[in-house]
């Protein structure tokens, strides 16, 4: 019997470059002339996952949002990774709006993967392994062709094909 090749299908994000640029977008929101003394904040909780904008009002907030989004893809960082949330009323006239950083694939996402991966009907079998899938088969032929199908779906969030032997 032939030996059997696989890779696993992971969502991971670099936190050293999220704070890189979330530096990046700092430093900017100190220099640029329209948002130097607007007042609008930012800030990044490691631990977390969360990056959060403090913003007098909603338009300067989605143009701190901007900044930020612009240096996360200057850093390589997919912006499918970076959820926002709704915009919430601060004191005052101001706003504040939270992203969680997604990084694992949820119960549900996996599911629905290996659902897809089924449905056409490839010569895999695939695992769910805590926040991550393995997809194995004995044709290396097999495996590139579900990394391509993958490639061509939308789940959400960025996927990386990680280990293939």
């Amino acid at each position: 019997m032939a030996k059997e090749s696989s890779f696993d299908v992971v969502s991971s994000v670099d936190m050293q470059e999220i704070d890189n640029a979330f530096g990046q977008a700092k430093k900017e929101l100190t220099q640029r002339y329209d948002l130097k003394d607007s007042g609008a904040e930012i800030s990044l909780d490691k631990q977390g996952k969360t990056i959060t904008v403090a913003a007098p009002s909603d338009f300067v907030a989605k143009q701190v949002i901007d900044v930020i989004g612009s240096k996360l893809i200057k850093r390589g960082i997919d912006l499918a990774a970076v959820k926002w949330g709704a915009v919430q009323a601060a004191a005052g006239q101001s706003v504040r709006q939270t992203a969680s950083i997604v990084e694992g694939i949820d119960r549900d996402t996996a599911s629905t993967i290996n659902k897809d991966i089924k449905a056409g009907k490839f010569k895999v079998k695939v695992q769910i392994e805590g926040d991550k899938l393995r997809v194995s088969s004995a044709s290396r032929d097999a495996l590139q062709e579900v990394i391509a199908f993958l490639k061509e779906k939308d789940y959400g969030q960025p996927l990386q094909y990680v280990n293939y032997r």
